[in-house]
């Protein structure tokens, strides 16, 4: 079990990726960093409800861990319903801004000096709604600081929905990253990282 409740609360937000929209995700992390424990217990489970989102068990275990200790009523989350099936994954491409634009040079700018980071990549996602800017952050400490850090900067610089997920530097990542992964572009490595692929 992950150790703490925002371990825990950043782990689940990794997990409803694309599950819930982007403008609630974006902004559930910001509140994780800033430490708005009590604003997502109140909200997290019952925008799972109103998006009609299930959750496996390991899903449920991690959402007790984080929105129950922080005071989240239980009969809102006993109300969360089981997950039924596989979540669709959607399509992503590298795209072809590349070397990186202003955004992306802010994003690496903070990241390579964070203890543990060891990558960041970009994707695009493609769906319905046009196309998404997804960064991903492999390691780091505190990923709920890194992430809503970033999410800042892409904001600052226009994005409304910034998508940034920041992955433990091992682990099995969820279909949903492992398809971003293989559809993304590398922008940089970590020393220690190149070597240890070497």
């Amino acid at each position: 079990m992950t150790a703490t409740p925002e371990a825990a609360c950043h782990e689940l937000l990794l997990r409803l990726a694309d599950r819930l929209p982007d403008e609630l995700l974006w902004r559930l992390r910001d509140w994780l960093a800033a430490g708005g424990r009590a604003a997502l217990a109140s909200t997290l489970p019952k925008e799972l409800l109103r998006n009609r989102i299930g959750l496996t068990d390991d899903e449920m275990e991690l959402l007790g861990a984080c929105a129950g200790a922080w005071g989240a009523a239980p009969r809102l989350l006993d109300a969360i319903l089981p997950a039924v099936g596989v979540p669709a994954v959607p399509v992503f491409e590298p795209g072809e801004d590349v070397p990186p634009d202003p955004a992306l040079l802010s994003v690496l700018a903070i990241v390579r000096d964070r203890p543990g980071v060891t990558e960041l990549r970009q994707a695009w996602r493609v769906g319905p709604h046009g196309r998404q800017r997804v960064v991903i952050i492999r390691g780091g400490d505190h990923p709920w600081e890194i992430t809503a850090t970033a999410q800042r900067i892409l904001r600052a610089h226009g994005d409304r929905t910034p998508c940034v997920e920041v992955l433990p530097p091992n682990g099995e990542p969820t279909p949903y990253h492992e398809a971003a992964i293989i559809g993304s572009t590398a922008l940089w490595r970590s020393t220690a990282a190149e070597r240890t692929s070497a």
